[in-house]
């Protein structure tokens, strides 16, 4: 591990851990032997993570004809995957909204969807691991936070000025959210496909898991503020086999489909 990744890590006091009820829902879904109502069980046990998932359930988002008023219907309806997509975008929201992290969240939220948007199209990978991937990759960036909120105020300045965000964190902090993201997963002992996103996100090519972190790199370059199609390397999307002639449309279905899940989560 990098020392100064190191320091960072032992320097702030309250690291925060993965929510119990995230812990929960990912050992319930890696048993082959667990079911959908363990992960009821869960829900039913939270009020607020009950009527978050019932208000989901009947969005636009999910589709279904009919209204569902009962969790064990919504979950037979959703599934385990999709059961699992929310209860770790509600549980983990205080982490990613609270400070100068309130744009972090939304970004997350979006940058899910998308992953899930383009892999159900292309088939490039399970589109419910593609929301979670997708959701994770910029856990680094509460980190960094939590050291120093005026310098990642000024980072952000500098990369709405068209700087690189990975070279101004490493010279502010001599490391930089993707680094401090990895070593926050290994002590969270997350999946290796989820650290290895968080930490490859921004150079697929150095990655064991190529064509995940490609897909994350290009959903992350395509829901940022302002887009800029010149700056989407192009070498580190090969992989994904994917037509970008209209960026711009796709990113707009992007964010009209991430829209929806905002707007149920926001209250």
């Amino acid at each position: 591990m990098n020392e100064t990744v190191e320091k960072l890590i032992k320097n702030i006091k309250d690291i925060p851990a993965m929510p119990n009820v995230v812990i929960k829902a990912l050992n319930i879904v890696k048993d082959p032997a667990s079911s959908i109502k363990e992960l009821g069980d869960i829900i039913a046990c939270d009020q607020a993570l009950s009527i978050k998932t019932l208000n989901l359930v009947n969005s636009a988002y999910y589709g279904f004809s009919q209204q569902i008023s009962s969790i064990p219907r919504a979950l037979s309806l959703l599934g385990m995957n999709k059961t699992k997509n929310i209860i770790i975008a509600v549980a983990m929201k205080p982490m990613f909204s609270s400070g100068t992290n309130k744009n972090l969240w939304k970004h997350s939220i979006t940058t899910a969807v998308g992953c899930e948007f383009i892999s159900e199209h292309l088939g490039i990978r399970d589109c419910e691991e593609a929301f979670v991937i997708g959701f994770i990759h910029d856990i680094g960036k509460t980190i960094l936070n939590m050291q120093d909120k005026e310098i990642v105020e000024k980072i952000k300045e500098y990369v709405d000025s068209g700087s690189d965000i990975i070279e101004a964190e490493d010279v502010f902090f001599n490391t930089n959210h993707t680094e401090v993201g990895a070593e926050l997963a290994r002590k969270w002992q997350l999946p290796l496909l989820l650290t290895n996103v968080i930490k490859y996100h921004h150079n697929p090519i150095m990655s064991s898991m190529p064509v995940e972190c490609s897909l994350v790199y290009l959903v992350d370059k395509l829901v940022q503020d302002n887009l800029h199609t010149e700056t989407i390397n192009k070498e580190f999307i090969e992989n994904l086999n994917i037509k970008l002639d209209k960026p711009e449309v796709l990113r707009e279905g992007i964010l009209n489909k991430a829209k929806i899940i905002l707007d149920e989560l926001s209250n």
